[in-house]
């Protein structure tokens, strides 16, 4: 089944002679499951393209559909709350409010929402992700590794259809690192999550099921690994 399909997708910055393509006329669908990395050169395209699929960023032209839906017919509001409920975003940079705690960073996107949050998911998280211990500890009170458990966590915690990760391993050391994607593949499998990370490091690459080139904003290869 198709989760996420992308059609014609373009994305340019500036005006004239200062105008710039970050995406040229990209297309490609992924299926529900999938754990798909996308490698590529600095300046590529890569974060721009995960941006747009999780709905940061607006295309120039062209569709992005998730289950079936235009990702972009919709209202600003309701594009926050596709961003909140259908997308877990994960980056280098854990992007962790300094005065909240690791279970308040956690539940952010849940309570924006005006919802209760599911104790039984969160007691499930904090244990997949080892963090019991530290539910009241500030961010400066936690390591570099803890910090971006903590940043999963609060991507996991709607039960998102579809995780992005920009680079999240750029900031750790080898164990941390691998550390951190064995958590998303877990998660991958046991909820049954598309997963799609942007990553420079070819082992974690060739850890998923299928590579997406990008070069120039064009995809250059795309290869299935396994199924």
């Amino acid at each position: 089944m198709e989760i996420l399909k992308v059609e014609n997708l373009t994305k340019t910055y500036g005006d004239g002679i200062n105008q710039v393509k970050a995406l040229d006329d990209v297309t490609f669908g992924i299926e529900k499951g999938d754990f798909v990395a996308i490698i590529g050169p600095s300046g590529s395209g890569k974060s721009t393209l995960l941006h747009i699929l999780g709905g940061v960023d607006k295309p120039t032209s062209g569709k992005v559909f998730m289950d079936g839906s235009d990702v972009y017919s919709q209202d600003d509001e309701k594009l926050a709350i596709f961003r909140r409920r259908q997308v877990g975003l994960i980056y280098q940079f854990y992007n962790l409010i300094p005065v909240l705690n690791v279970v308040e960073n956690m539940t952010l996107p849940v309570l924006m929402d005006a919802r209760d949050v599911n104790e039984d998911r969160l007691r499930e998280l904090l244990g997949t992700l080892s963090l019991h211990g530290r539910e009241n500890h500030l961010p400066n009170q936690l390591s570099g590794g803890q910090q971006q458990r903590v940043s999963i966590g609060r991507a996991l915690m709607n039960a998102p259809a579809v995780v992005l990760a920009d680079e999240p391993t750029g900031n750790l050391d080898s164990k941390n690192s691998q550390d951190i994607i064995e958590l998303l593949k877990e998660s991958n499998r046991k909820y049954n999550q598309t997963l799609i990370i942007i990553t420079h490091d070819e082992n974690i690459a060739l850890q998923a099921n299928r590579i997406i080139s990008i070069e120039d904003g064009r995809i250059t290869k795309d290869e299935v690994i396994r199924r």
